[in-house]
C-alpha cells in the first residue's frame, strides 16, 4: 500500500484533535503542537501508521478472514455501513451489544432464532398465528438485525476488528482485548492508543477524516481479496499445464512406442 499523501489528510482535516483539557496523555507522541487551545495531530506520524494498519489489514484479507467494522457514532454509520457492504466485510453501526465477541455463542443463538423466524414466513406457520403474535414476532425479528448489522454472516469470530472511537466503542475494545483478537482504531487526542495493535491518529469526529481512512483500510482489503484470488488462479493453473503436458508426453510416447512395433513388424 502507497503512503497516503500529507495534503489529502490535511484537506480531511484529519490533523485537528480535541481540546488540550481533554487530551489522553499517550497520545503525546502523536501531537504536533496546539493551536488556540486545541491540539493539533502530527500528520507525518498519521500518514506513516496508516500505511502500517493498512499492510496488514491487507494480508489479513488476503488470508481470507474476517475484519469486523465498528461504527456507532452518527458522523461514521452511514460512511462505514456504504463503504464496507460491498467488500463482504462484517460490520456493526446501530449498536454495540455488549457479549457480541466474549459471548459469541448467545449471539449466534440469536441468529438461528432469526432464522427460524424467517423459516416461520414461508412454511405457513404465520398464517396459524393471531395478527397481534405475527406483529410482535415481527418487531422482534427487526430489532434483533438492527443490533446485530451484518454480524449474522458471521460464523466465527472476527480475525480483527476496524473501530472509529475507541472512547464510544470502549466495550468493543475491551472485548477484543481479551480474546487477543487484534484492533485497528482512529484514535483522536482524547483516546488511549495503547489500548489497541494498529492506532491510526487522526479526527475521528470529522466525515471527511473519517471517510478518507476508512477508503484507505477498505483499498487494503480490496487489494488482499485480488491477491488471494489471483494466488488461487496461479495455483490452479500449473496443475493444468502439467496436466496438458502429461498428456502430451504420454500421447507422443504412446506414438513412439506404436512405430517402434511397426518397424519390428
Amino acid at each position: 500500500m502507497a503512503r497516503v499523501e500529507f495534503e489529502r489528510l490535511l484537506e480531511a482535516g484529519a490533523h485537528f484533535g480535541h481540546l488540550r483539557r481533554k487530551w489522553n496523555p499517550n497520545m503525546a507522541p502523536y501531537i504536533f503542537g496546539e493551536k488556540k487551545g486545541i491540539h493539533i495531530i502530527d500528520l507525518n506520524k498519521t500518514s506513516a501508521k496508516l500505511e502500517e494498519a493498512a499492510n496488514a489489514m491487507k494480508s489479513i484479507a488476503r488470508g481470507g478472514k474476517k475484519i469486523l467494522f465498528v461504527a456507532t457514532k452518527k458522523q461514521a454509520k452511514d460512511i462505514v455501513s456504504e463503504k464496507v457492504k460491498p467488500t463482504g466485510m462484517p460490520f456493526v453501526t446501530e449498536r454495540w451489544s455488549g457479549g457480541m465477541l466474549t459471548n459469541f455463542a448467545t449471539i449466534r443463538r440469536t441468529i438461528k432464532k432469526m432464522a427460524t423466524i424467517d423459516r416461520m414466513k414461508t412454511d405457513g406457520t404465520f398464517e396459524n398465528m393471531s395478527k397481534r403474535e405475527r406483529l410482535q414476532v415481527s418487531r422482534q425479528r427487526e430489532k434483533m438485525e438492527k443490533n446485530l448489522g451484518s454480524v449474522v454472516d458471521l460464523t466465527r469470530l472476527p480475525s480483527a476488528l476496524f473501530i472509529v472511537d475507541i472512547v464510544k466503542e470502549h466495550i468493543a475494545v475491551a472485548e477484543a482485548r481479551k480474546l487477543s483478537i487484534p484492533t485497528f482504531a482512529i484514535v483522536d487526542t482524547n483516546s488511549d492508543p495503547t489500548l489497541v495493535d494498529f492506532p491510526i491518529p487522526a479526527n475521528d469526529d470529522a466525515t471527511k477524516s473519517i471517510e478518507l481512512i476508512t477508503d484507505v483500510m477498505i483499498a487494503a482489503i480490496n487489494e488482499g481479496l485480488e491477491e488471494r484470488k489471483n494466488d488461487k488462479t496461479a495455483v490452479d493453473e500449473p496443475a493444468e499445464d502439467e496436466g496438458g503436458e502429461t498428456a502430451e508426453a504420454t500421447a507422443t510416447e504412446g506414438g513412439e512406442q506404436a512405430a517402434a512395433g511397426e518397424q519390428s513388424a
